[in-house]
């Protein structure tokens, strides 16, 4: 019978020996079965991740994990933390018009494909206000406009905060946060945008990559940061379209590419499998 992981630790620290053998040894030593570990070290930086999902012990606590452990990441000078996979993350889902992504992760989300519990969903358009009574999930209309902006956005953070807010879900929210709202919300910010090759940006993209003849379109899912679209890659994904494809074609496929690509970034996200690095991201599938 194959355990189940109660808890998720996180590890990066400078690459040191020995680390691997001290952690597993702080595990076993408070009764607790590895389930899972995987570690990465990075060559370029000298920087050592490792993620370990840990059956904890009868009573244990991410409080008492955390005296216990506290002697060996000390003497490591790990920079860690310890995750309670049995508290699922509380998530705000934010959309404009197109609801392909917003649909899926809802269906995810009802069939415990995504373990977390969506708060509220949060739009500047009433398009899909109906759709989230259906789900019984508040809905929050907050139109964005240059003059009321930065009014909106302190809005959105006091609903964060009285949330208790864990993960921001970008499904397709078709307006750009402010500099200041993305620092204060930084790796807490899901975002998902097509790609291709070439790239197409503005308006329209599916027309412009259907005139070029593109050969295949994506999706990439990132963090959101203060850099439009530059964020730290979480995933992503491509389907192949041919010229047979009308611009229909793309525009249906590529919106199911998106749907998919951020599932699956949400989702690595919520079992804590990604782990910053600078710009870059080391994802523990």
């Amino acid at each position: 019978m194959t355990m189940k992981a109660d808890f998720v630790l996180l590890i990066a620290s400078e690459d040191r020996k020995g680390i691997v053998a001290a952690v597993a040894n702080s595990i076993v030593s408070q009764d607790c079965n590895i389930v899972e570990s995987a570690q990465y070290g990075d060559a370029s930086t000298d920087r050592f991740y490792m993620r370990v999902a840990i059956s904890g012990s009868a009573g244990m606590t991410t409080e008492s994990f955390t005296e216990a452990f506290t002697p060996v990441a000390t003497a490591f000078r790990l920079d860690w933390r310890i995750h309670d996979l049995r508290q699922k993350m509380r998530a705000m889902i934010m959309v404009s018009q197109g609801g392909h992504c917003l649909n899926d992760l809802l269906y995810r989300t009802s069939t415990n494909r995504l373990p977390m519990e969506v708060t509220s969903i949060v739009s500047n358009h009433t398009t899909w206000q109906r759709r989230a009574e259906h789900e019984g999930v508040p809905f929050h209309h907050l139109p964005i406009n240059p003059e009321n902006k930065l009014e909106q956005e302190a809005k959105l953070l006091a609903m964060v905060e009285e949330q208790d807010v864990n993960l921001i879900i970008l499904a397709r929210y078709m307006q750009v946060l402010s500099d200041q709202l993305c620092r204060k919300l930084d790796g807490r910010v899901i975002n998902i945008h097509h790609s291709f090759l070439p790239g197409f940006k503005g308006a329209k993209p599916y027309h412009r990559a259907y005139e070029r003849g593109v050969k295949m379109v994506g999706a990439t899912a990132h963090y959101v940061t203060p850099d439009l679209d530059e964020g730290p890659i979480i995933t992503q994904d491509v389907s192949i379209v041919d010229h047979a494809d009308t611009v229909e074609d793309l525009i249906a496929q590529g919106q199911d590419t998106e749907s998919r690509v951020l599932a699956r970034a949400v989702k690595l996200h919520l079992e804590h499998r990604v782990m910053l690095s600078g710009n870059r991201t080391v994802v523990f599938k």
